[in-house]
């Protein structure tokens, strides 16, 4: 049995579709709560596959989160094994950190639901099912430069660095094709104050989730369990 540890910052933003494509790939999951956990002695090198999810804070707010910096640092030494990583919004953002990338404000926040720009590489990438899905959930405030030796695979007018792949082993996600359209309302209630702060209506989040969510989900599910066909040893 192959085994993925999964690292958390919200318990409400879990890896929704994935914990499906783990299971239909044989894989035990585990999440590590990452402002909890001992980061340092976390055996960052032995899973089969690391997953880092999302979160509110900021990739680069070491100073007022501690613990950023070493899960920063355990990154960096998952990538240098070469060994498979998923980044989700947050994860990717860190991804880019550790690879000495910028993170830094977006000209504003990306929160809802809307398409993606896809770039032509996206057919040799492993994940181009994703495309199926007419439209995408973005939850964010912070974007990142593209890491040397990155190869984007999708955009919007916001954020350039949408989805990337480094070195064939690695995915970095800005977005949120994980989510389940029925945990919505956990991510609604959850991220009360910002939809406020940033005048966004959640109804609308909601009504958009009705109409995309599925899709969305489908097209996730095969693009992600392709992609990992691809980077599993054979």
């Amino acid at each position: 049995m192959k085994h993925a540890l999964i690292l958390r910052h919200l318990a409400f933003e879990h890896a929704g579709t994935l914990e499906d494509v783990l299971a239909r790939h044989r894989y035990q999951f585990q999440y590590v709560d990452a402002p909890l956990a001992d980061l340092v002695r976390l055996d960052i090198i032995g899973p089969d596959l690391v997953i880092v999810l999302g979160g509110p804070i900021g990739a680069c707010d070491d100073e007022r989160y501690p613990f950023l910096t070493a899960e920063t640092l355990r990154i960096r030494e998952r990538l240098a094994s070469g060994k498979p990583l998923i980044g989700i919004c947050l994860g990717a953002q860190l991804i880019a950190k550790a690879l000495g990338q910028p993170v830094y404000p977006a000209r504003k926040k990306e929160i809802g639901w809307q398409p993606l720009s896809w770039a032509p590489l996206l057919a040799d990438s492993g994940i181009s099912a994703l495309a199926r899905a007419p439209s995408m959930l973005h939850w964010h405030g912070d974007t990142f430069d593209l890491p040397d030796g990155a190869t984007r695979l999708a955009s919007t007018e916001t954020t350039p660095n949408q989805i990337f792949t480094y070195r064939n082993t690695v995915l970095g996600l800005q977005c949120h094709p994980e989510i389940r359209p029925e945990e919505i309302e956990s991510w609604l209630v959850g991220h009360a104050a910002e939809l406020s702060a940033a005048g966004i209506d959640p109804g609308t989040v909601r009504a958009d989730t009705l109409r995309y969510g599925t899709a969305l989900a489908n097209a996730a599910f095969q693009g992600f369990s392709d992609w990992l066909s691809r980077v599993e040893p054979r």
